[in-house]
């Protein structure tokens, strides 16, 4: 965080009301104007008495629904809450959600349902084309590109943001509450809310993070950090060795290997032994320096003794020789010590010293305990002549702050208007500047602080701006005949960057923004932009989020169910429910008899846990993440099919994995592209442990789950949400004849509910498919003793005996159509941060027919989508737009501003 540089507590209180009224205004404008546009624009009935709709209902469209619909949706039938005889009286002859609903279970064959009449194709695409063109009302020629609603920058694309701008990686997830989720990803500008704790916390983000990037004085104190591994270890100053349970505990194993990862720049002295580690050291020049040096005391159990260690050690802390410091240790747990001394030395080498000797003691050596040296921080010398420039300052101030007035003035208005234009990702008014350079001159000016202070508090203004956290948007001029504008090539520099690299845009991109030849120079950006380095971001977020990748580090699966419900063994079962029932007791108040069970049963589960089973580690679940990201990113690098996410002859593997999978031949920690042998059910999203697992409860499969996961990402039909007080499966079963059920049969209870078989007969089946694989994605070949059965029927009729069908009919049949409107779709929301519309049902149809006519290439749905009215044009301001909210509120903005020069940027 900035220091005050004296600055009194009075301009921060200013700083922070004038920044939360500010912010307030901005939301409540935005909002209610936001609100009145959605209610305005959803309200049922909306073109209902409009005759040539009317007539062409009754002429195309009624005469079909008699045939093939009355059956279930009129003549006094409501199946679903819809009734197609009555929505002329009722005055939704065009009610959009429920005409999009039909025309998506039209498209995709769900209705009529398979086992009825169907209407001929011809038939079926009238209704659809009468939809989109009545209905709905949509023009092919001049497309809606549909609301855009106001978006600020998630915790991803801050952090992102803040690295490109400034160089600091700030953490975000730390620092931040979590963004809230619509649609499956957390970009959308609707859920993206600011509530004002996260007004402060932006403020004081704002302040930490230019304090860590931009030096404030010309000069300052030279720093040099000396890691413990490099002063010289004594023979007893390795690192401690792992416990034999290492081996034979996976979880115990990696723990050991992340702490040896974490002091591998540390030296280590024993509690028991005189040592001395010492390191050479070369001061430039003469003076006083501080050195603070950074232990911390660690101690290791052998076995299960409980015993404390009472043993100490005294360490002496010499320079050149002589002792500078001296202090003693004892056991203290894992508690960390920085001890400061101060020393005059001369120019040249000097000898740095961390000399132990073990304290008489007659305490038993019960521990292993040891000091771990860290570093030592050198700061000197501490006279100012001695002083260095720092580090970054040529970065931010070039060759330094120019002499005059004036010319001090036009230097300020330049480095502040370099800065906000990047910030803000368009150039900034000279309004903003003058405001900020203000700012920049009367806390430059104050007593103690410095002209490069000054500049620092005018970019924390810029950072706690709205302008920086919300994506500024504007428009070309309407052109003559133009239904729609054009966004600015700013807008679609920020478009674009935020898409593919989750940040603000490069130089590059706002140069030929601001030349005006962004578009003309666009499939050459594009491509360019997809070579970067930074499109890997566009892979984790929205494999992370479509793919629920991002959740593979942090799911639960008990891995002693999951074994017990792939091999039961009541033996083990039994031990377990003992010790249940008596870990909660005090092990003081047990009976012998007690006492005897709990101990069995600790050693039944100890010697279970021994045996080699599955277990999630860390490092397994980096891998299953890491295959799902590289499975993508070579669709994408390689302009492969799609289709290739569904059904492949390869995947990404190293030797866990391989392993985990039941592979050979794969060694090694390293991801590399591995060919699957013939036969293999891996290759695709669905048989990746990443999708295994995230579908999966803590302690068992989840055909439900699966089942949602298919229907909701890879064909586009996601179930309604179940009815309401639906009765657990225990009270239907009971727990007891539940915990002897197979997922199959557990979950037909559900099904035979009237209520739930619709959505059931839809879900069951996908998640069925994949009961071969348990909780942890490893595959199985029965379930509590009893053979898995994966076979199934779609909805849309399509029967599969296994996995492999079930995948090879989602990549070959029509079923693929869906796929690829399914995954356009996903793009979609995650490219314009919005839900998709009515008005987007056309440019879905393009882009699922892009897909289809080149063979599935990524290529072609991203380029269609980027080069769509959606991406580049919005709806002019005074209609029906939410880009009017975005500049109604950046005129609200800088109307009356204070003229305080300590007020936010706006």
């Amino acid at each position: 965080m900035l220091p005050s540089f004296h600055t009194s507590d009075q301009f921060w209180r200013d700083f922070r009301r004038i920044a939360w009224s500010r912010w307030r205004w901005l939301f409540f404008a935005g909002s209610l104007q936001l609100g009145s546009r959605l209610f305005a624009a959803d309200q049922p009935g909306h073109g209902a008495a409009h005759d040539p709709v009317l007539d062409s209902f009754h002429s195309i469209v009624q005469p079909v629904l008699e045939s093939y619909c009355y059956g279930c949706h009129g003549d006094g039938s409501r199946k679903g809450g819809v009734a197609f005889d009555e929505l002329e009286q009722s005055g939704r002859i065009a009610d959009h959600k429920l005409w999009l609903q039909a025309l998506k279970n039209l498209r995709i064959g769900t209705m009529p349902p398979v086992n009825e009449t169907q209407p001929t194709a011809a038939e079926r695409g009238a209704i659809m084309n009468w939809i989109k063109q009545q209905a709905f009302g949509l023009d092919a020629v001049q497309p809606d590109p549909g609301r855009i609603v106001i978006r600020r920058l998630n915790r991803a694309e801050y952090r992102n943001t803040v690295r490109d701008l400034l160089g600091v990686d700030f953490d975000t997830e730390a620092e931040f509450p979590a963004d809230d989720s619509g649609h499956g990803f957390d970009n959308l500008g609707e859920v993206l809310s600011v509530s004002p704790t996260l007004v402060e916390k932006l403020l004081d983000a704002s302040q930490k993070i230019v304090g860590a990037a931009v030096p404030i004085h010309t000069r300052e104190v030279a720093e040099k950090i000396i890691f413990g591994r490099e002063f010289n270890n004594p023979a007893n100053a390795g690192e401690p060795p792992a416990p034999e349970a290492a081996t034979a505990n996976p979880e115990l194993a990696e723990f050991l290997a992340m702490i040896a990862k974490a002091t591998r720049d540390s030296a280590f002295l024993s509690f028991y032994e005189p040592a001395a580690v010492r390191k050479t050291w070369r001061a430039g020049r003469a003076g006083t320096f501080h050195l603070v040096f950074e232990l911390q005391t660690t101690e290791q159990r052998f076995g299960s003794d409980i015993k404390p260690d009472f043993n100490r050690c005294r360490v002496r802390f010499n320079v050149d020789g002589q002792t500078r410091l001296e202090h003693e240790f004892e056991r203290s747990g894992e508690r960390i010590f920085q001890l400061p001394v101060d020393v005059a030395l001369t120019e040249g080498d000097h000898v740095l010293e961390v000399a132990l000797e073990p304290i008489a003691s007659d305490a038993a050596r019960t521990r292993l305990l040891r000091l771990r040296l860290d570093k030592v921080t050198m700061r000197g010398p501490l006279e100012p002549a001695g002083w260095v420039e720092p580090a970054r300052y040529r970065e931010f101030f070039g060759d330094g702050v120019p002499q005059g007035p004036a010319k001090r003035r036009r230097y300020t208005a330049k480095l502040i208007e370099d800065f906000a234009t990047r910030a803000f990702r368009r150039p900034v008014d000279r309004d903003t500047v003058d405001h900020l350079v203000k700012t920049a001159e009367t806390v430059g000016t104050l007593p103690g602080n410095t002209f490069e202070a000054g500049i620092a508090h005018a970019m924390v203004a810029v950072l706690a701006s709205p302008r920086f956290l919300f994506r500024e948007e504007g428009t070309e001029p309407l052109r003559p005949g133009q239904k729609y504008p054009l966004v600015d090539e700013y807008t679609l520099a920020s478009r674009l960057s935020y898409f593919l690299w989750s940040s603000m845009p490069d130089q590059e991109l706002l140069r030929l923004a601001g030349e005006h030849r962004l578009r003309k120079d666009f499939p050459a950006q594009f491509a360019r932009m997809l070579r970067d380095s930074r499109s890997s971001r566009f892979v984790s977020d929205f494999t992370g989020q479509w793919l629920q990748a991002r959740d593979v580090p942090n799911v639960v699966i008990d891995s002693l169910s999951v074994a017990l419900r792939d091999r039961p063994d009541p033996i083990v079962e039994n031990a377990r429910e003992v010790f249940r029932s008596l870990i909660e007791a005090d092990p003081i108040n047990f009976t012998p008899e007690e006492k005897t069970e709990f101990e069995n049963a600790e050693k039944v589960l100890h010697e279970e846990d021994k045996r080699t089973k599955p277990q999630l580690t860390g490092r397994l679940r980096r891998a299953m993440r890491q295959e799902t990201e590289m499975v993508f990113t070579h669709i994408l690098q390689e302009d492969r099919s799609v289709l290739e996410l569904l059904d492949s002859n390869y995947t990404f593997l190293n030797e866990d994995l391989a392993r985990h999978y039941g592979l050979e031949g794969v060694k090694g920690a390293e991801m590399r592209k591995v060919a699957l042998p013939p036969g293999c059910v891996r290759g695709g999203v669905l048989t990746s442990g990443t999708v295994l697992t995230v579908t999966s409860n803590p302690t068992r499969t989840s055909p439900v789950k699966r089942g949602v996961f298919i229907l909701d990402n890879i064909l586009g039909m996601p179930p309604a949400p179940p009815p309401p007080n639906i009765p657990p499966l225990e009270a239907v079963a009971g727990k007891e004849a539940l915990h002897r059920m197979t997922m199959r049969e557990s979950i037909a209870l559900h099904a035979s509910d009237n209520l739930c078989r619709s959505c059931h007969m839809r879900m069951d089946p996908l998640g069925l498919a994949l009961e071969n694989f348990n909780a942890l994605g490893v595959w199985r070949d029965g379930e509590l003793g009893q053979p898995v059965d994966p076979s199934g029927e779609l909805i849309t009729g399509e029967k599969f005996k296994n996995i492999s069908e079930l995948k090879r009919i989602l990549a070959t049949t029509d079923r693929r159509r869906d796929f690829y409107y399914c995954l356009s779709e996903k793009l979609l929301i995650y490219a314009l941060g919005r839900g998709p519309e009515y008005t987007d049902t056309t440019l879905l149809d393009q882009l699922a027919q892009r897909l289809e006519a080149s063979g599935g290439r990524l290529s072609a749905l991203l380029t269609g989508l980027v080069e769509s009215a959606a991406f580049q044009q919005c709806r002019p301001l005074g209609s029906d737009s939410d880009l009017a909210v975005v500049e109604t509120n950046s005129a609200v903005d800088r109307r009356n501003l204070p003229e305080n020069p300590h007020a936010l940027a706006r």
